[in-house]
């Protein structure tokens, strides 16, 4: 168990994908995503291993992250925020997404 305290010290954010490239190097399948957080947190960067989504399907649309942990080099690339979804059997991982358009930026809490 965790109290609020614990909770609100992870920072939760609302990003916009703005570029997806491929990933060759990355050990499993991987997008590399630059991700848009607004004026506050800035343009940051994640590897991502979400390839049942494709290139249009990811391209502009809005995730939720953790921008607060330390950033971790994978392979060539430095992943800076961790993309947060669901852990599915058949299909990996799942994003979490607004079911609205929220603004870029937007804690969760």
């Amino acid at each position: 168990m965790i109290d609020l305290d614990h909770f609100r010290a992870v920072d939760l954010r609302v990003g916009r994908i703005i570029e997806v490239a491929e990933f060759p190097e990355a050990r499993a399948p991987a997008w590399k995503l630059t991700i848009d957080f607004g004026e506050e947190v800035g343009i940051k960067c994640s590897s991502a291993q979400i390839t049942h989504y494709d290139r249009e399907e990811l391209q502009h649309s809005l995730v939720i992250c953790v921008v607060n942990f330390p950033p971790r080099q994978i392979g060539p690339f430095r992943s800076e925020v961790l993309v947060l979804g669901a852990l599915d059997d058949e299909l990996g991982v799942v994003l979490l997404r607004p079911d609205r358009d929220a603004a870029v930026g937007s804690r969760i809490g």
